[in-house]
């Protein structure tokens, strides 16, 4: 990969990575109803997660779509299903108090890598670096600089997007305030399923 092309991918995926989206929504959430620490596993399957699916669909995943276009299909609207019950989740949180504290659960690390493969904003960023930033005469090599590239990338705006939330958390004490953000944060992550859904 020629440097240029590199700088290209770098920016490519740091814009990508910290624009509003399914993922950093749910992570400003989970950092508001829980904290950073407790979010801490849901982040990293996000961070690791993400890059993980670049490399599987980049190394062969991506030819089974082709084959079988349903599968696509059926992944779209379990994953809008699944959007939808998480947007519900969000909008119905509470703040974690003494009280209610032990029943309030982020997403646990293998939510948060499973939660890529139904990420309509992911998809569209890993086929397009995955088209964008690969080279024929060294495919292979291509994949793992986007995955890497991701992953760097996905530290701090996983972090940053999470921290906000928990910094939000220490502002919003007052429960109607706290749902009004939550409720606001439901309807982006409805929102974001309107591209996905129209194609």
């Amino acid at each position: 990969m020629t440097p240029e092309l590199f700088a290209g991918l770098f920016a490519f995926a740091a814009v990508s990575a910290w624009t509003p989206g399914p993922n950093n929504t749910i992570l400003m959430a989970s950092g508001l109803a829980h904290g950073f620490r407790r979010t801490l596993p849901m982040i990293l399957g996000v961070v690791i997660g993400f890059p993980m699916m670049i490399a599987i669909v980049g190394l062969g995943l991506g030819r089974i779509f082709e084959t079988v276009p349903q599968l696509y299909t059926i992944m779209k609207y379990a994953g809008a299903a699944y959007m939808l019950w998480l947007a519900y989740k969000i909008a119905s949180a509470k703040p974690a108090t003494a009280d209610n504290g032990s029943e309030a659960k982020p997403l646990t690390f293998l939510q948060g890598v499973a939660f890529q493969w139904i990420n309509p904003k992911g998809w569209i960023m890993a086929l397009t670096a995955l088209s964008a930033y690969t080279l024929p005469a060294a495919y292979s090599l291509g994949v793992m600089v986007v995955s890497l590239t991701f992953l760097a990338v996905g530290v701090t705006s996983s972090c940053g997007w999470t921290l906000f939330g928990t910094g939000l958390r220490q502002l919003l004490t007052d429960p109607r305030w706290f749902r009004l953000v939550n409720v606001g944060l439901a309807l982006a992550l409805v929102a974001s399923l309107v591209p996905m859904l129209r194609h």
